[in-house]
């Protein structure tokens, strides 16, 4: 397969550029601001509100499939419409596509537990970004993958484990909420499952979530330990008594989707043991 990461900068792309080139496969690599640590084929600046750019990184490029691994957070141009745009421009050339999704498409209210079928009710202004992206990809794009999941881990270098570590060392504000229920995923066992995707004939919405649900601060004492943190200096709280918005509990069922993958989706109490640092899934 000739792959088009884009978003391959980022935090899961650079690891999805990793593990496309491990397997062989061509990879061009897309960027908003700079190139990042990756090592694709070649990279491309690209900005996603930029209809005609797009239509000429992938008229250059000539993908057999192309991952939309980027984020926008609440910019609706970039994270709804600009995925709307990929998907089209995508399915006008008979490009398979794969869209990164979230958690935060649900509210966590009446129920905690979802799969694949259940309806987004963002509460957030960036699980609104999300909700309407998937929505526009699969109109435009109905063979596409939406794959959407959780808090993302791995190799030290995620937003979660840095902010770990700033709380141990009192550098920063904050807390760790103890009512805030996900389900991480290792950044290796993601991209995996993804590529996995990518190479089949899977179509619709696909749930990847980590085997375990724990609370914020319940990551955060896993990853301190599995670093040699003083876990006792990580401060605690409540999403419920702030006035930071989102979902508290939000456990992705992703059983039907690791019934059809070769790809553990391991849990974070897995990943994370203090013995077991980390070790990269074998590519898809």
């Amino acid at each position: 397969m000739k792959i088009l990461v884009v978003g391959g900068s980022g935090f899961l792309g650079t690891e999805l550029v990793r593990q496309t080139r491990a397997a062989g496969h061509p990879t061009v690599a897309t960027y908003a601001t700079e190139p990042g640590a990756a090592s694709p084929s070649a990279w491309c600046h690209l900005d996603l509100r930029d209809a005609g750019r797009l239509d000429a990184v992938m008229a250059e490029v000539n993908p057999s499939v192309v991952i939309n691994a980027s984020s926008g957070l609440a910019d609706w141009a970039v994270t709804a419409e600009g995925p709307l745009q990929l998907a089209t421009v995508a399915a006008k050339r008979g490009t398979r596509m794969v869209h990164m999704s979230t958690d935060a498409v649900f509210s966590g209210v009446g129920r905690v537990h979802y799969d694949e079928a259940c309806l987004p009710d963002p509460v957030t202004p960036y699980g609104a970004a999300k909700a309407a992206a998937e929505t526009g990809v699969l109109a435009v794009h109905p063979t596409a993958v939406v794959a959407r999941t959780s808090l993302i881990i791995g190799h030290g270098r995620s937003v979660h484990e840095r902010l770990v570590h700033q709380l141990a060392a009192g550098t920063v504000d904050g807390a760790l909420f103890t009512d805030d229920i996900r389900c991480p995923v290792h950044v290796s066992d993601l991209a995996a499952a993804l590529l996995e995707l990518a190479s089949s004939g899977a179509g619709g919405i696909h749930h990847l979530g980590g085997a375990d649900a724990l609370s914020r601060h319940d990551l955060g004492v896993l990853i301190a330990e599995r670093d040699g943190l003083d876990a006792s200096r990580l401060p605690t709280g409540l999403r419920a008594d702030s006035v930071v918005p989102g979902a508290l509990d939000v456990r992705l069922d992703s059983r039907l989707t690791q019934g059809r993958l070769r790809t553990t989706l391991r849990g974070a109490r897995q990943f994370l043991k203090p013995a077991d640092h980390v070790s990269p899934a074998a590519p898809a």
